[in-house]
């Protein structure tokens, strides 16, 4: 009896050596399951890789870890991403962008006519769903999903490349407000792109994730996610390693793309008070818009920048009338300080604490409650909207991860934990709660 319990010992110790050896030794697996962040504005792809438990955002032939949300249409391909965004100004009937806001939602006629009067794209309705008209050598329609399986098309096909190895299975993050039928259509986009996805989770989950809030002692997490064009305020509860999500309320019409317009319509004032005409030309407002939003992103880190861009203006003639007017080219050159650009802005900036004050007293917390403070999309790199946050409540926000790949670094990490990954990590459980609604500003 006494060899039989040895040489099952025995066994034993040799499989956990093995494994040790094979751990040490051999190339650890290819990761196999992808974590996708279809976001709005942006979109990314990340993995988890076996072995070094190092979370990965896959970058595309350039380098750039996020693709724009955007997907054109020509008599000849389908283009997304990047390759999308080169063909707005020019293609802009045909260019999709924003899906995200339409899929899996239904509408009223009124609704659906007003979300669709911002874009130069032609929404129509069916039935209540939105769909997109396109027109190249031939009229259709699109659905959101279609658009969205484009790009979640474009982020397989970058991490096939990558990894070597075909991928077929995919963890997706959806906001925490979306109800079933919204998420059912995201996980159809990705079965379009040929994916079987076996978890969605919620966007704040995801982003509690990359910051490791997971395997921590907290109990009260805010989740400030401010992106592009939405504002998303969500307060988790986590009790072990299972989050409840308590409250949301957000701004859809708040973002980036806003604080953008206020330093473009400074800049226009300010060409037409050097030269005495505003920029008309699409081209001129296209290249004036580009330096803005540069100009936007370099003062998260400089206290200063400098736009400089060619116009193509339409001055008038010697005979003063506009038949005399011709192309004058001129160079708008202007120094933009952090403190203007603050100021153009502070009271959209401001607009940012109202969510922040509504999911405190839906949740019934004080702000002295909440133990982490989470900072989501490349909105919050802004140092004066951190400065309001910190000010708020007291304590600065955690800026430990990217805001701008926090979601799919944790949406990677769940799909790491799909996927059977070593070493293990505690998965998030997410408590849903049926009854919740946003309440949105706008």
């Amino acid at each position: 009896m006494s060899g039989e319990v040895s040489m099952i010992g025995s066994v034993i110790l040799a499989l956990f050596l093995a494994g040790y050896l094979g751990q040490q030794y051999l190339p650890p697996p290819k990761p196999r399951v992808i974590g996708l962040d279809l976001g709005t504005t942006f979109c990314s792809v990340g993995v988890f890789h076996p072995g070094s438990g190092e979370v990965e955002v896959l970058a595309d032939e350039e380098g750039r870890k996020s693709i724009p949300s955007a997907v054109s249409f020509t008599t000849t391909a389908v283009l997304a991403g990047h390759d999308a965004v080169d063909l707005a100004s020019t293609n802009p009937q045909n260019t999709v962008y924003d899906a995200k806001r339409f899929i899996g939602k239904l509408f009223d006629p009124e609704l659906l006519e007003q979300e669709s009067a911002r874009y130069p794209f032609k929404v129509i309705n069916n039935n209540g769903s939105a769909e997109f008209l396109i027109s190249t050598n031939q009229t259709f329609t699109v659905s959101p999903e279609f658009i969205g399986s484009r790009l979640l098309l474009k982020m397989r096909k970058m991490a096939e490349k990558q990894l070597g190895v075909p991928i077929q299975k995919a963890v997706i993050s959806v906001p925490a407000e979306f109800d079933e039928r919204q998420r059912n259509y995201t996980v159809k986009a990705a079965n379009l792109a040929g994916l079987e996805v076996l978890r969605v989770i919620n966007e704040p989950t995801a982003a509690a994730m990359a910051y490791g809030l997971h395997k921590v002692d907290v109990s009260n997490v805010l989740v400030v996610d401010l992106g592009g064009g939405t504002l998303d305020v969500s307060l988790l509860n986590k009790q072990g390693g299972m989050f409840f999500t308590r409250a949301m309320a957000g701004n859809s019409k708040l973002g980036g793309q806003d604080f953008s317009q206020r330093l473009l319509q400074y800049t226009t004032e300010r060409v037409r008070q050097e030269f005495g005409v505003p920029p008309t030309l699409k081209e001129d407002i296209h290249r004036l818009r580009q330096s803005v939003e540069a100009a936007k992103l370099n003062l998260t880190l400089q206290p200063s920048v400098t736009i400089s861009v060619q116009l193509l203006l339409q001055t008038h003639g010697s005979s003063g009338s506009p038949e005399g007017s011709v192309p004058t080219p001129v160079l708008f050159q202007a120094v933009i300080h952090r403190e203007l650009f603050e100021e153009l802005n502070e009271d959209l900036f401001k607009k940012i604490l109202a969510p922040v004050e509504t999911v405190l007293a839906e949740g019934r917390l004080e702000k002295e409650e909440v133990d982490e403070i989470v900072l989501v999309g490349g909105s919050t790199r802004i140092p004066r909207i951190r400065r309001l946050i910190a000010e708020y409540f007291g304590k600065e926000p955690n800026t430990s991860v990217d805001p701008d790949l926090a979601v799919v670094t944790g949406v990677a990490l769940q799909a790491g934990i799909m996927g059977g990954s070593w070493p293990l990590q505690v998965s998030a459980i997410e408590i849903p709660n049926r009854n919740l609604r946003k309440t949105n500003f706008t």
